[in-house]
Formats: structure tokens, C-alpha cells, sequence
């Protein structure tokens, strides 16, 4: 299937960010409007509003899955605190990302064994997110402007030395360390490119 260039974010944050607007994929899609972008933005509060908008992800041509959510090393939660373990999420994702990549805004989740689970069984081109505890105002900007960076010199393509160079830049200025893995022929299946 031949994919867009678009950013479809799926977003599930506890109670108190959503009742008081930290909505991070709120402001990211502000940011992909101002480049002329047309994402697609679901709010989802339980693991079968998750999977739902994972399926419609799936569905649609979108080119870029972004996944907001608190999250640790072991997985991510729902806003109704329905746990889905990194493996469990490798499984829900696996049809749906080959040819495609990965953007996870969630604390300490991007590792090693995430990147096992997704890009050898989905053919998914990478996945990157911080490797440490972030806050929303560092998410954010962090975000936006890996988004804009690419964006701005690209609008129909991310290729992986680009983003690689990029995701260097905004470690300079944010010190906000991301792990970056991208497919490769070779075994395991990736390649590790620590961006700190």
C-alpha cells in the first residue's frame, strides 16, 4: 500500500493531564497544520479505544504513527490505567507498520527489546522515543520540532540519515536523550543509534 506523509497520533494521558490540557498530540497537530500537514488526532481513555484507533491507523495510508501515553520501561497505560506491556503493544502494532515508522512519546519505553518486538515482525523502518523520564513541556517542543525540522526540509519523505542528523540537532538543544532503532537486512533485524 502505498502510504502519505502524515502523522496519525493516538494519545491516552491520566485524568489530571487531560482535565487540565496537557495534551501533547494536541499541540503537535497545531504544528503539522502550520507546515500544511493534515493529521489525524484521537483522545482514546481505554485499551479498546487504543486498539480501535491502532486498527484505523492501520486502515488509513498515514506514513507516521505517534503515540503519546505515560509509560515506563515495561509499557504503556491507558488514561482508565489499563496497563499494555511493550510486547503486548508489539503484537497490536505488528500488522500495521511495515514500510512505515514509529514515534513513541512515552518515558524510558524505547529499548532493545521494543525495538525486537516491532521492527523484525512488522517491517516497520524505526522507532524512536526518549530514553529517560521527560516532562510534557519537554515532550513537546522535542517533538515539534523534530516534526518541523523534517518537515521543513522534506514534506513527502523521512529517510533515515535525515532524521538520524536531525534528531542529533534537537539533542544539542534540548539534551532530551532518544533511542532511534532502524531496520536493517542484517540479524537481529536493527540497528541501535543512541541519540545522546
Amino acid at each position: 500500500m502505498k502510504t502519505l506523509p502524515e502523522v496519525f497520533i493516538i494519545e491516552s494521558l491520566d485524568p489530571d493531564d487531560e482535565g487540565n490540557g496537557r495534551c501533547e498530540g494536541v499541540m503537535i497537530s497545531h504544528i503539522l497544520r502550520l507546515h500544511g500537514k493534515n493529521p489525524k488526532y484521537h483522545y482514546v481513555r481505554t485499551r479498546a479505544e487504543f486498539e480501535k484507533a491502532i486498527d484505523e491507523f492501520g486502515r488509513s495510508r498515514y506514513r507516521y504513527l505517534h503515540i503519546s501515553a505515560h509509560g515506563n520501561q515495561e509499557g504503556l497505560c491507558t488514561t482508565n490505567q489499563e496497563e499494555i506491556d511493550f510486547d503486548e503493544l508489539g503484537d497490536l502494532l505488528q500488522p500495521h507498520l511495515e514500510g512505515r515508522r514509529l514515534f513513541l512519546s512515552s518515558c524510558e519505553m524505547v529499548h532493545k527489546e521494543l525495538a525486537a518486538e516491532i521492527i523484525p515482525k512488522s517491517g516497520c523502518f524505526s522507532v524512536i522515543g526518549p530514553t529517560v523520564k521527560i516532562s510534557f513541556s519537554d515532550a513537546v517542543v522535542v517533538w515539534a520540532s523534530i516534526y518541523h525540522l523534517m518537515f521543513s526540509r522534506n514534506s513527502k519523505v523521512m529517510k533515515r540519515a535525515e532524521l538520524e542528523q536531525q534528531l542529533k540537532k534537537v539533542f544539542a538543544l534540548f539534551e532530551v536523550p532518544l533511542a532511534f532503532f532502524s531496520k536493517t537486512k542484517a540479524e537481529p533485524g536493527y540497528a541501535e543509534n543512541l541519540v545522546q
